[in-house]
């Protein structure tokens, strides 16, 4: 049992729950996980039962808890799958129905409608945003439109970290962070505050919208009914790219992270000046640490990367767990001429069309499993190049690193073709459980675990790089051919 101080930081991902400690004095961490039901109710449709992610959160941080002891705990962080969203009773907690994710794409036409009828500009402008189904504001609409939920002093609509909130501290509060806050559609990133004229436009009530707050301060504290020990602040909440970025201690304006995930999300660090509206980019609020001064990030949001791996061991079968996939792809020297572009929800940064679909190119009859896990690897390394290329066009500066995580991160593979693909050094760290860790020291930060950012950076420890190789013509051939098939599977649908 630790006997220093411990943060818990909750990740709430996509598809499961983690719970994990951080020691201050650099203790190997405590850790349990649980993964929850993925609902696929009809072909693009993507529902989470909000309890049971619930459920998960208290069976993995209890346990957690227990390993650390109680009283070395001292504060709770979150950070959780963005977009998403849940409608609850304040009265009874129970929630409307399933959650929407944000891979879900149920409101493409009103998506569509609302940028014929001249929306976008104002979405690009107050929001960072585009009008696309992954953000929550059409999601919200639907919900409301389609499960006849009354709209009354009763209704809590919120993203995952709100509803864990609410769930934590027994209903007292209910709350969000600016990170979340600014996936809405809804929440103005300029002036701060949610947009009173958006949310009529989307027909979202903003009374039941969570009270907004920095990352970094006291969101409340655990109740005695939550299932967790009484009485532990809540003191960090980010949405988990944001939380990501800051546990890879990218504390400065040009410092650039990815994290390959179920989907792969690359942010870059932009300062504390809102840039304009960038096309093919989003414009985000990185963190908020309380002095009401936001950083901004550029983001580019790749939707399925991790996801596909998941496709070839549950849909096609050709792996049993997808540790297995980087073993099969290097019992090839290449992908044999296969391209394979995952966009099985649509495409994301920087072409934004929900209406391409994943598309394989250049089979033949000797292509193999082998071949197939190969080119899905390689289609995680070319849509981030789609993402950095445009990114390093928009901010006017040259990407000098990258700093990787997230599950796909473990594949030395994956990150020497991203480094020949992007010409730039991939650098991946120690704990590569950085989203979790962001979350972790965003809490602690507020609780004087940690003083400052620059005490922050020095915990930051390299695992492994990858420089590119001198073969540019040979990556620039092979990124045509990938943009090539990019261009087949865009408009499918």
């Amino acid at each position: 049992m630790s006997a220093s101080p411990v943060v818990i930081a909750i990740d709430a991902g996509t598809t499961g729950v983690r719970a994990r400690s951080v020691h201050v004095d650099g203790q190997a961490p405590q850790s349990a996980y649980m993964e929850f039901t993925q609902h696929f109710p009809r072909p693009g449709l993507v529902e989470h039962d909000a309890d049971e992610i619930w459920r998960a959160v208290v069976h993995t941080t209890s346990q957690v808890i227990e390993r650390v002891g109680r009283n070395n705990v001292v504060a709770i962080g979150i950070t959780n799958q963005r977009e998403t969203v849940v409608a609850w009773s304040r009265s009874t907690g129970n929630p409307h129905g399933s959650a929407i994710v944000w891979q879900d794409r149920r409101t493409t036409d009103d998506c569509l409608r609302l940028e014929a009828d001249g929306l976008l500009p104002v979405v690009r402008e107050r929001t960072g945003l585009v009008l696309d189904p992954y953000f929550s504001a059409t999601k919200f609409a639907w919900l409301l439109r389609n499960r006849n939920v009354a709209v009354s002093t009763d209704l809590a609509l919120g993203t995952v970290d709100s509803w864990l909130v609410w769930k934590l501290t027994g209903g007292a509060v209910h709350v969000t962070d600016v990170t979340n806050a600014s996936r809405t559609m809804l929440y103005n990133i300029r002036d701060g505050g949610w947009d009173l004229e958006l949310c009529e436009t989307f027909g979202v009530p903003i009374d039941a919208l969570p009270e907004v707050r920095p990352s970094s301060g006291t969101f409340g504290v655990t109740s005695s009914g939550s299932g967790l020990p009484e009485g532990i602040p809540i003191s960090g909440i980010a949405g988990d790219q944001q939380a990501a970025l800051f546990g890879q201690a990218c504390f400065t304006a040009g410092m650039t992270k990815n994290t390959y995930g179920t989907g792969s999300f690359i942010l870059m660090n932009v300062g504390t000046t809102c840039p304009d509206p960038t096309d093919g980019m989003l414009t985000t609020i990185a963190w908020d640490l309380g002095d009401g001064i936001p950083t901004y990030a550029l983001e580019g949001a790749v939707f399925v990367t991790g996801a596909a791996i998941q496709w070839l061991r549950d849909g096609l079968g050709i792996i049993d767990e997808a540790a297995q996939i980087g073993p099969l792809a290097q019992t090839v020297e290449d992908s044999g001429g296969i391209i394979v572009v995952p966009a099985f929800t649509g495409l994301g940064s920087p072409w934004w069309d929900p209406e391409a679909r994943g598309t394989i190119c250049g089979l033949t009859r000797g292509s193999t499993a082998a071949h197939l896990a190969r080119a899905t690897i390689e289609s995680m390394a070319f849509q981030t190049r789609d993402v950095v290329d445009a990114m390093a066009a928009a901010a006017r500066v040259s990407i000098e690193e990258l700093r990787v995580d997230g599950g796909a991160s473990v594949m030395n593979l994956l990150l020497q073709f991203q480094a020949d693909q992007l010409g730039v050094t991939v650098r991946r760290p120690v704990d590569h459980e950085t989203t979790a860790l962001g979350a972790a020291r965003l809490a602690g930060l507020a609780e004087g675990v940690w003083s400052s950012l620059e005490e922050l950076s020095t915990h930051w420890e390299l695992d492994a790089e990858f420089t590119p190789s001198d073969e540019r013509s040979a990556s620039d051939a092979a990124y045509a051919t990938w943009l090539r098939a990019v261009e087949r599977a865009r408009g499918w649908n």
